[in-house]
């Protein structure tokens, strides 16, 4: 069987000797495929020289300069380390580039504007898996966080709690809010490719809030609400789980008004002996165990059910959050998320 010959092994008189055996030979009657077959070429190379001779005639056939293209080639170890630090480290608005996520292409303008070097999308692709990088979907994050702040609520000011709450004889409770709707949909479901399935749900809008706390022993205090959350709403909440509490409860919240306001302040002023109450760093949900309670709330709650009404959505939420009181190994398990790992 005849192989195919591999031209990039050839040196370059011999290549430019083949190319115009066959081109000679196209031209002299013999179709693209037969000459591809004769000379053991690729049927794609024969299109290409065929296209050369037309445009450049028998001077583009000649054998040219070889090596890689002015502005090309590979990064050496120190660039490539800086490339991969900088794409850790930064967003493209960052770095004043034209890109909103790190993208191949974005890659490849990126070491273009530092070190000159010109990369296609495919070989800015090979670096990243080199350097240990997929692509991933990004978690939002918002501008106003304060890093720094975020880095000293880990570091420092919640072990220096985990001390006080241990010295008090108090359990750490993490509290958050949510809103429920009944058009929400969550989860996935199978249906045949390119049909995307239909959930049939009532077309009237209604819902419904809840608020918890939970710990990293597995302890589980809510309430369902309907109305907004305000300073009532969240007294009743403290005073529910003060009754319930056989020791000192810290609670850790979001930075949400009514946690700010003054009525709040002044209720766990008059119950400081058994209540305190501590925000964490702005805009970092994600270091709230509470959080993921939420979205199992959603998931499981909502997401396996379609309430036909407001009574029977509460009724569903507070079913499944009583039935994850009697779980508390669920619970616990929720502190075990790589980002609030820290507080289990």
């Amino acid at each position: 069987m005849k192989t195919k010959t591999d031209a990039r092994k050839l040196d370059g008189a011999t290549q430019a000797h083949l190319r115009k055996l066959v081109v000679e030979a196209v031209r002299g009657g013999m179709t693209q495929t037969g000459a591809a077959s004769t000379y053991g070429v690729s049927l794609r190379a024969v299109s290409k020289w065929m296209k050369l001779s037309r445009e450049g005639g028998a001077r583009a056939l000649k054998p040219g300069k070889r090596g890689r293209r002015p502005g090309g080639g590979r990064l050496n170890a120190q660039q490539a380390a800086r490339i991969r630090g900088l794409i850790v480290s930064r967003m493209p608005d960052q770095l004043a580039m034209p890109f909103y996520l790190w993208t191949r292409e974005c890659v490849s303008s990126l070491i273009k504007r530092e070190y000159g070097v010109t990369l296609s999308p495919t070989t800015a692709g090979r670096y990243l898996k080199t350097w240990g990088m997929s692509a991933q979907k990004p978690v939002r994050r918002a501008y106003e966080r304060n890093d720094a702040a975020i880095t000293r609520w880990l570091n420092e000011d919640y072990p220096k709690l985990v001390k006080e709450a241990k010295q008090e004889k108090a359990t750490i409770h993490w509290g958050d809010e949510m809103g429920l709707r009944s058009d929400h949909v969550s989860g996935k479901s199978f249906a045949p490719m390119g049909q995307t399935p239909v959930v049939r749900a009532t077309g009237k809008r209604f819902g419904c809030n809840m608020i918890s706390a939970i710990t990293n022993r597995g302890a589980l205090a809510f309430m369902v609400f309907e109305g907004k959350f305000n300073n009532a709403v969240f007294i009743e909440f403290l005073k529910r789980m003060l009754r319930q509490a056989t020791r000192k409860i810290y609670l850790i919240v979001d930075g949400h008004p009514v946690h700010r306001s003054v009525a709040i302040r002044r209720f766990v002023e008059e119950n400081a002996e058994r209540l305190r109450l501590i925000r964490l760093p702005g805009y970092c949900p994600e270091l709230n165990p509470d959080e993921l309670l939420n979205q199992d709330v959603k998931t499981n709650a909502m997401g396996k059910s379609r309430p036909t009404s407001k009574a029977e959505m509460i009724d569903s939420v507070r079913r499944h959050l009583h039935r994850r009181q009697k779980q508390p190994h669920v619970i616990r398990n929720l502190f075990q998320e790589k980002h609030v790992r820290y507080a289990a």
